[in-house]
């Protein structure tokens, strides 16, 4: 048999067998503790955070877009949704709570740079564990494993509420914006940044968008994406509500993040080699969907909203 035909049929039943494995092995949103899980394998293998540093969110990188390293436009986002929020206007000490706190990258930021009293939450346990070990002493910030649907805290507790990237695990949306409205004191801060479908009044799916919104759900244990719009509606129908949300755009801004953290992988190859060869098929097991969602992002499918309240 010759030799190149041989690598050639191995290579081609590798990335078969890959592909069989993205469909069908999927992580589909059963409950939180599917959630919870998705994010425990993901913290504990140490891939995201080896490739992408302690930000899982998406980068800013301008509109129009300028060139930046994906680690800096992760920092940068967490910047700009502090100046564009209003967050940047409260005295050191105010009380923040981060919900979908992750590793507690954009947490340390808040309490370091800008001097909030920063408390972060997050569904996974694992998470806290290792958002506890990044985090040096002499920051004042803490985490806590909690459901966003139903936090431990009393009714107008905080100065201002936090959310990057939790919107599309929670599978109420009404309620994930009432539980962030009721803590929140009144004339405190709201910023939220999300991933949000296209709104049904542009049209419904075609054929090939539910194919792609089926898979950018099931890969990544999201019940359900909403719209920038319905999401504005859930925040100012609130019985908590706090008045009028303002929204915009951050598409053109972070759309280079899909592509960037995929080089990542290329730029970066000694680290995904040296947590081992199980990290590597875990690594290629991700790009399938990372590219649907760089393609949903750039042709009308998703959004990135970002969320405040008017003044």
């Amino acid at each position: 048999m010759n030799l190149w035909f041989f690598f050639g049929f191995i290579f081609f039943i590798s990335l078969a067998l890959l592909f069989f494995l993205w469909v069908k092995v999927d992580r589909q949103y059963i409950s939180s503790k599917t959630v919870a899980e998705a994010y425990d394998r993901w913290t504990n293998d140490q891939l995201l955070e080896s490739l992408w540093g302690d930000h899982v969110h998406l980068g800013y990188y301008c509109d129009p877009p300028i060139g930046k390293d994906f680690r800096t436009a992760k920092v940068d986002l967490v910047h700009y949704l502090v100046k564009w929020s209003g967050l940047d206007k409260l005295p050191k000490g105010s009380k923040v709570l981060d919900v979908g706190c992750g590793i507690g990258g954009s947490s340390r930021i808040l309490a370091e740079i800008y001097g909030f009293d920063v408390l972060g939450i997050t569904i996974s346990p694992k998470q806290v564990h290792r958002a506890n070990q990044l985090t040096p002493d002499n920051i004042n910030c803490r985490f806590e494993v909690m459901d966003a649907l139903d936090l431990q805290y009393e009714n107008e507790t905080f100065d201002a509420v936090w959310s990057v990237e939790a919107g599309p695990h929670m599978p109420d949306k009404q309620r994930y914006a009432d539980e962030l409205l009721r803590v929140l004191r009144p004339g405190g801060v709201l910023a939220v940044a999300d991933w949000n479908r296209k709104d049904f009044i542009y049209g419904k799916y075609n054929f090939w968008e539910r194919l792609i919104m089926n898979q950018l759900l099931n890969q990544w244990a999201h019940p359900d994406f909403s719209s920038i719009q319905e999401f504005q509606q859930h925040l100012e129908q609130s019985d908590f509500s706090r008045g009028v949300v303002e929204i915009d755009d951050w598409t053109n801004a972070t759309l280079p993040s899909w592509n960037a953290s995929i080089l990542e992988g290329f730029k970066r190859p000694k680290v995904i080699l040296s947590l081992g060869p199980l990290a590597v098929i875990k690594a290629i097991r991700e790009v399938p969907t990372i590219v649907l969602m760089n393609w949903a992002f750039a042709n009308g499918l998703m959004y990135f909203g970002v969320f405040r309240i008017g003044d």
